[in-house]
C-alpha cells in the first residue's frame, strides 16, 4: 500500500496519537540542527561542558553569555511554526487526542496551538529563579545581559538571584520522561517526526512501545534512515512539510 495512504488511514482511525518530534521539525522553521554542520556543536567548543549544570553553578554569568550566543536568543522570538507544527494542531482540532513529546526547546508546538505538549528537554522561552521560583519570559531574558530575579521580598529588597534557563542542561534530569513513555504506550498511533533517535533516554520510547504495547502502530518520518527504522511499522524518508501536505491532501479527498 502507498505509504501516504497508509499513514492517512492510520491517522483517520486513531483516537489517540502520540507524536515524538526532533530537530527535523525545527529545521523546517529555519532553526539550525544542534548537530548539523551549521549547528552548535560545529560552531562552539566544549558545548557539553559550557551548557552543563556544573558550569551554570560554577560561573552563571559566563554561562549566560555563552548560552545566549549559542542559541541566538535575540533571534528566537522571530521563528514561526511550520506546516508540520500546524498539521499536528489540526489533528487536535479534528477531535484527536494528540500528545506531543518533543525534544525541541523552541516552543513552536505551543505557538502553533497544540495544547498537550511534553517538552522533554525544556524550553528556551522562559527562565526561572532558583531561589524563589519566579518565572520570566523570553522578552525579559533578552532585555538583560545576565537576567536576575526582580521579585521583591517582604523587606522590599529584590531577590536578585541569577535566573536559570528552563532547558535541560547536560548532567540534568529529563523532566516528565516517565509520562512520555506512558503516553506513547497508551496511544493508538505513535509518529516519530524529524528525529534521528540518537539521544537517550528519549530514543528508547519507540523500543518501549514495541515491547509493551504491540497494538500501537508506529510510524517514522525522517529525511534520512535511522538505526531504529526496523522498529517501526511504516517508514517514510522525506521532509515533514512535504509529507504532511500529501497526507492532508489525501485526507481531504477521502472525505
Amino acid at each position: 500500500m502507498d505509504v501516504i495512504k497508509e499513514l492517512a488511514q492510520r491517522i483517520a482511525s486513531a483516537d489517540s496519537i502520540a507524536v515524538l518530534t526532533g530537530a527535523g521539525m525545527s529545521t523546517e522553521s529555519g532553526i539550525p540542527d544542534f548537530r548539523s554542520e551549521n549547528g552548535i556543536y560545529a560552531q562552539e567548543e566544549n558545548v557539553e561542558y559550557y551548557l552543563s549544570e556544573y558550569y551554570f553553578e560554577k560561573d552563571p554569568i559566563d554561562f549566560w553569555h555563552r548560552f545566549k550566543r549559542m542559541f541566538s536568543l535575540k533571534l528566537m522570538g522571530n521563528f514561526a511554526p511550520n506546516d508540520g507544527h500546524r498539521f499536528l494542531h489540526q489533528l487536535e482540532e479534528m477531535g484527536k487526542k494528540v500528545t506531543i513529546l518533543t525534544q525541541n526547546i523552541d516552543g513552536l508546538h505551543k505557538k502553533a496551538g497544540s495544547t498537550n505538549v511534553i517538552e522533554l528537554h525544556g524550553t528556551l522561552q522562559t527562565a526561572t529563579c532558583p531561589e524563589c521560583g519566579e518565572k520570566y519570559d523570553l522578552a525579559f531574558i533578552n532585555s538583560h545581559d545576565v537576567p536576575r530575579c526582580e521579585r521583591k521580598a517582604a523587606n522590599g529588597n529584590k531577590c536578585n538571584e541569577i535566573l536559570k534557563p528552563d532547558v535541560v542542561l547536560f548532567g540534568g534530569l529529563v523532566p516528565r520522561i516517565e509520562e512520555a513513555f506512558a503516553a506513547a504506550a497508551e496511544s493508538d498511533l505513535l509518529i516519530a517526526m524529524g528525529t534521528s533517535l540518537e539521544v537517550t533516554p528519549v530514543n528508547q520510547i519507540p523500543l518501549y512501545v514495541a515491547s509493551q504495547s504491540p497494538g500501537t502502530y508506529k510510524v517514522i518520518i525522517n529525511k534520512t534512515p535511522t538505526r531504529m527504522d526496523d522498529v517501526f511499522d511504516l517508514v517514510i524518508h522525506g521532509g515533514i512539510g512535504e509529507t504532511v501536505a500529501k497526507v492532508r491532501s489525501y485526507m481531504a479527498g477521502a472525505r
